[in-house]
């Protein structure tokens, strides 16, 4: 795996997985645990590949592992989205929801009764 696809191969992963990932809200912030953890182990799957052959199998079991990881963040992206998108009322309270059900139906609720105290 010490050949430059691999590295190529590895780095793309790399990128792709941070991609999916919550991005920092500034630079100068230092990295989440989960960052630093993903860059300390494609640091050494990339080093030790350069530095012996013999572990091959162990950084290609490493990078199936990577890339199925990689389809379950972005599966998880897509359906927190498609989650939003189709149940809109999924946030809001159960006033606000009765609300806007009765409005797509072409009613409005009466206005709530306020006792101030004073008759």
């Amino acid at each position: 795996m010490a050949n430059p696809a691999s590295s190529t191969k590895l780095r793309s992963l790399y990128r792709a997985l941070l991609r999916e990932l919550p991005p920092r809200p500034l630079l100068a912030t230092p990295r989440s645990p989960l960052h630093q953890r993903l860059r300390d182990n494609f640091y050494v799957a990339s080093s030790s590949a350069a530095v012996n052959n013999n572990n091959n199998n162990h950084i290609d079991l490493a990078v199936r592992h990577g890339e199925q990881y990689l389809a379950y963040l972005r599966a998880q992206r897509v359906y927190s989205a498609l989650l939003e998108r189709y149940n809109p009322g999924m946030g809001m309270d159960e006033e606000e929801r009765v609300r806007l059900s009765a409005r797509r139906v072409g009613m409005d609720l009466p206005t709530a009764y306020k006792n101030d105290g004073t008759d």
